[in-house]
């Protein structure tokens, strides 16, 4: 193990030196169970020696399929302290996108929920698990009932007791720095997902560098982010940890549940996205919880409407917000606590923490302040690549470290950055990234559609939403084409407007005019 008080260089020593120091302090709250900081190093402890004895080593792939539960964060931190690599798998996942998940990353342990709210994931898990050869272990989670061959997760980890205490020591020497910790899948321009590799040491310095930007204490933290996207695990269950905090896990998220839990628990960062913020502060009863043991608000993934801001700054806190992205490990701009509302509503702040941050004009040069440019960013932070995609990495990060946004963004003459648009087609809604071309091949798939584009407009609660042009046959209606997309896609990328039509505007190359699109959309709808 590295020394108690050193710089963590793997990802589970941010628990195991608060463990050390603090053993009896608040880790984790799940409605009623609450986990110390001893209890939740004990359950990493235990994972990892099962991982070991089920043969998983230095580099093999463990997925999860959870809940915003404590079970994801043992998981997580059991697979980076023996060398594996971890991948969250959303539960809104329809069964292609987990097999292609799936598919792609090749894990050697699933640790899965089988049943969340109405759904029942028996059937579709046994025909993944026998589709995936890599695979040497599934283990339920949470007590849920088992599918074929499965193992229960006590079981699993019964089996870990015969390894000892140098062999799980001699398997953490082995992991940490700069290697792969996790696996975080974001769909690119093509459609088809691919897998940001994340490593230790910069999830580790992020979490320093952010605790040291919102200094808050004690930290108390609402997560009910789903487990696949760096939102929940970086920017709020990690540095909450890192700063010997307590976590409260939202399994489904409620607004009125979430306020409730706020209030009651002294929650001391409220930290969302506008779209959910915009549902909080629409309650009714809004005014009636007791916010007083927030000391910051902030919010990421997308800017706050004007009336939105003037709310949050009429509750009294500090604010901050931020821009980053999944390759970056997060946060590369971004804005100190402040109740400067020019600087809340008009930029996303200042380059973080060692990160360097250059605007690319088109012809290769550097953007003047004010003139606008392509975001590149360059820092330790910086993801090591996609998995297993090459030619996509050599793409996207330049060969001297620059990691190439596709969002462009004016520099202020006070340092301070405006993002203005994006290069890419990609989108957001509820501060998730949607890539069109991925909704367009699920929509191209239908046996009535024979060319589809997505384009987005504004909309007052998500930020975002996606509106499908389609040419389809005669017989094709709405309704069918969003049954198919709700089969086949998590509902985030299901476009909220259908357009059937003959024809598309294409350009001279005979490529749908995007451009054409965007504008009808706003005209049709946008408008009212």
């Amino acid at each position: 193990m590295n020394a108690p008080g050193a710089l963590h260089e793997n990802v589970r020593d941010i628990v195991r030196r608060v463990a050390l120091a603090r053993p009896d302090a608040e880790a984790c709250v799940l409605g009623d169970q609450r986990w110390s900081y001893a209890e939740l190093d004990r359950r990493i402890d235990a994972l990892a020696r099962a991982l070991v004895a089920a043969g998983v080593g230095h580099g093999d792939r463990v997925a999860t399929l959870s809940t915003p539960h404590p079970d994801f964060l043992v998981a997580f931190l059991a697979a980076g302290q023996i060398g594996a690599i971890w991948v969250g798998l959303n539960p809104r996942y329809r069964p292609a996108e987990l097999g292609y998940v799936l598919g792609d990353a090749e894990p050697k342990v699933l640790l899965v929920r089988t049943r969340i709210e109405a759904r029942d994931y028996r059937g579709d898990f046994a025909a993944l698990a026998a589709d995936c050869p890599s695979l040497v272990a599934s283990v339920v989670l949470n007590g849920d009932p088992l599918f074929d061959g499965a193992l229960a997760y006590d079981a699993f980890i019964a089996g870990g007791a015969g390894v000892d205490d140098a062999a799980l020591a001699a398997a953490q020497a082995k992991a940490g720095g700069r290697q792969a910790c996790m696996i975080v899948y974001t769909s690119g321009s093509t459609g088809a997902p691919k897998g940001a590799l994340l490593h230790h040491q910069g999830v580790c310095d992020f979490c320093r560098a952010q605790d040291r930007l919102w200094p808050v204490s004690p930290q108390r933290v609402l997560n009910y982010f789903p487990i696949n996207h760096i939102g929940s695990v970086i920017d709020i269950t990690l540095p909450t940890l890192e700063a010997g905090g307590a976590v409260v896990f939202l399994e489904q998220f409620d607004p009125a549940i979430a306020m409730r839990l706020t209030a009651d628990e002294g929650l001391t960062l409220w930290g969302s996205v506008p779209s959910v913020l915009q549902m909080q502060l629409g309650l009714p009863d809004f005014a009636d919880y007791d916010l007083s043991a927030v000391q910051l608000i902030l919010w990421e993934g997308a800017a706050v409407p004007a009336e939105m801001l003037d709310r949050l700054l009429a509750l009294g806190p500090p604010l901050a917000t931020n821009y980053g992205m999944t390759e970056t490990t997060s946060a590369m701009i971004a804005v100190a606590p402040t109740r400067d509302r020019d600087i809340l509503a008009n930029t996303v702040g200042l380059p973080f923490d060692g990160v360097e941050i250059r605007l690319a004009k088109a012809d290769g040069t550097d953007a003047a302040d004010g003139e606008e440019g392509e975001v590149w960013a360059r820092s330790g932070y910086n993801m090591l690549g996609y998995w297993r995609r090459p030619e996509a990495t050599a793409e996207a990060i330049t060969p001297d470290g620059w990691l190439r946004t596709g969002d462009t963004a004016i520099r202020r003459a006070d340092g301070r950055y405006r993002i203005v648009g994006r290069i890419k087609e990609m989108y957001k809604s509820g501060g998730y990234n949607v890539y069109p071309r991925e909704v367009e091949d699920v929509l191209e798939a239908h046996p009535a559609v024979s060319l589809a584009a997505v384009v987005p407009i504004k909309d007052p609660l998500w930020a975002e939403v996606g509106v499908a042009y389609v040419i389809a046959a005669s017989d094709a209606t709405v309704e069918s084409l969003e049954a198919h997309c709700r089969e086949r896609l998590a509902n985030y990328k299901i476009p909220k407007r259908f357009v059937l039509r003959r024809e598309l505007p294409l350009l001279p190359i005979g490529k749908v005019d995007k451009i054409a699109l965007k504008t009808l959309a706003r005209e049709t709808f946008e408008a009212g």
